[in-house]
């Protein structure tokens, strides 16, 4: 049996005050991208510097203003990066370079060292805060901790005075979700009045979820317990690094967000350690898909897919939210026949808004494509195949048909395994409705309108079992007499025409006409359809019979 009673539960907030459920998200957040930092280590095969600049103009061109790029004094890889990007001068006057470090004098000294001539930075200072980390990794005591964080600010201020470019402090105490909130807010006052106004920009306290260890509703807690007893909190930025733990990174972001952060630290689709960290794109679409403007240019998933595949050499799951091949995908039949009726039904109101089951956003909003939409297999019901002929190729199938349709298309799937594509699918419909010839083959039809009797004439020409018959009759209407004029021929063959359809296929000089027959047989109930194309409708509509007789004779 599972050995549960090994973990114990992590300590909830008691916050009674809170107010966050009653909100709504109303606009984006500061966005900082951290894919060259935590995205880039947690690949197995690092990016590259070429590889990083092709991430770095990426992210440039999806509006980023805040990038941080990683460890310049760690990593010669990132000091040499963060180099190349002034020397080419590739750092937007509007966007801010964020480095990070710990709390060490060397490391904060070749940081400044790599950071000259950046007009605008965001230095990135950490230590970790955690019980578990005070008690298991570092044996010192609150003080001690608060010191280390102390000092890095201090070491900061002073590196500042050989620096000539605009300097942001963001300070995180790292493992948040694991500290106690009264130290954390401890130590979070001990830097703000170290650091005291060094300059006109706000303080970013950064405070991450380093390790989900509750549910989301618990790090809302801390985040607005937090942003309630901060110092000064106009001139605070409080930003979030969540990662993905427990599988609800965004959910923990969306309602820190409604807890009063102000920034969200994350990658694209959601890279980083372990389970990674918060899928900036997710939530960004997220906001989107609810008519509010995510502040970066995200129209185009399908490129940003393929840079983060390329640099980072790392797949997106198919189900990726937004991103995956799958996600506009609906194999139920259900669920084809209600985006089918859904965008119909769109098209037909013509509504400013985007309102179809199933699909939160429209497709093309992203840089996807209706083709895949659907996707038809042994699982599929009428409505997918109705999706594919009508948006694909025009053909608007009756109800009744498109069951029978799906019945032949269901077939196929069961004995090749797998998905039909739609153009196996009008391979098919081609098959069954146009390409019959037995028993029954047209081979001319000529349609006389006698408008004095108000009877139609026709003569048609026709093989039936390969032989060829001629025969001419008199009816109310078109088809009326053309089963006149079979019969005089083939007697055996009987049928009532159950409904008749009809739709333009195009437009223009040269359109053409689909016809829909439905047809039964009178002898054995057995009822089917045919379907004939013409760009003369009345000769669709005879098509159409002969089409029907080949499938139900």
């Amino acid at each position: 049996m599972l050995n549960y009673k090994r973990y114990k539960k992590n300590p909830v907030v008691n916050f009674p005050e809170r107010t966050w459920p009653n909100k709504e998200i109303v606009k984006a957040p500061l966005w900082c991208s951290v894919d060259l930092r935590d995205g880039n280590q947690a690949l197995i095969e690092p990016m590259n510097v070429e590889e990083k600049m092709e991430m770095f103009d990426l992210l440039i061109k999806l509006g980023f203003k805040e990038i941080e790029i990683g460890f310049p004094a760690a990593s010669q890889i990132e000091f040499d990066f963060l180099r190349k990007l002034v020397a080419e001068n590739k750092i937007p006057d509007d966007v801010k370079v964020q480095v990070l470090c710990q709390c060490r004098q060397e490391l904060i000294d070749r940081s400044f060292e790599a950071i000259q001539g950046i007009p605008n930075i965001i230095f990135h200072i950490y230590n970790s805060t955690s019980t578990l980390q005070r008690e298991v990794v570092f044996k010192k005591s609150r003080q001690e901790i608060i010191d280390i964080a102390v000092a890095g600010t201090n070491m900061v201020k002073e590196g500042m005075k050989n620096y000539d470019g605009n300097l942001q402090l963001e300070y995180s105490p790292e493992s948040f979700t694991g500290t106690e909130l009264d130290f954390s807010l401890d130590i979070c006052t001990a830097v703000q009045q170290a650091w005291g106004k060094a300059n006109d920009n706000p303080i970013i306290f950064n405070l991450p979820a380093t390790v989900e260890m509750n549910t989301p509703n618990v790090y809302a807690d801390q985040i607005e317990w937090m942003g309630t007893h901060f110092e000064d909190r106009d001139n605070v930025i409080l930003s979030v690094h969540p990662h993905n733990d427990r599988g609800t990174g965004v959910a923990i972001t969306e309602l820190a967000l409604l807890a009063g952060a102000d920034r969200v630290e994350g990658t694209l689709l959601g890279n980083g350690e372990r389970t990674g960290n918060v899928d900036i794109l997710t939530i960004a679409y997220n906001m989107f898909s609810q008519g509010i403007n995510p502040g970066l240019n995200i129209e185009d998933i399908k490129e940003i897919v393929e840079v983060y595949e390329r640099c980072c050499k790392m797949e997106v799951d198919m189900r990726h939210p937004y991103a995956g091949k799958l996600v506009f995908t609906a194999f139920s039949g259900s669920h084809q026949d209600a985006i089918n009726k859904g965008v119909a039904a769109l098209k037909e109101k013509g509504s400013e808004h985007w309102e179809v089951p199933y699909l939160p956003i429209d497709p093309a909003d992203i840089g996807r494509e209706y083709e895949p939409v659907v996707r038809i297999n042994s699982q599929s019901g009428k409505g997918g195949v109705a999706f594919v002929m009508d948006t694909i190729y025009g053909y608007k199938l009756p109800k009744d048909m498109q069951r029978e349709f799906a019945r032949v298309i269901q077939k196929i799937s069961e004995e090749e395994g797998g998905e039909v594509k739609p153009e196996k699918i009008m391979v098919a419909f081609k098959e069954q409705y146009f390409e019959k010839k037995e028993p029954f083959e047209l081979i001319f039809v000529d349609v006389d309108d006698r408008s004095a009797n108000e009877e139609t004439m026709v003569s048609v020409d026709f093989k039936y079992r390969g032989e060829e018959m001629h025969s001419e009759a008199d009816g109310n209407g078109p088809i009326d007499a053309l089963k006149t004029a079979i019969r005089q021929c083939v007697p055996d063959v009987d049928f009532t025409v159950e409904d008749y359809s009809e739709h333009s296929l195009s437009t223009g000089s040269h359109a053409k006409a689909a016809a829909y027959m439905k047809l039964k047989n009178s002898a054995t109930g057995k009822i089917t359809y045919g379907v004939g194309v013409s760009s003369n409708i009345t000769r669709a509509g005879i098509r159409g019979i002969f089409s029907a007789m080949n499938r139900l004779f």
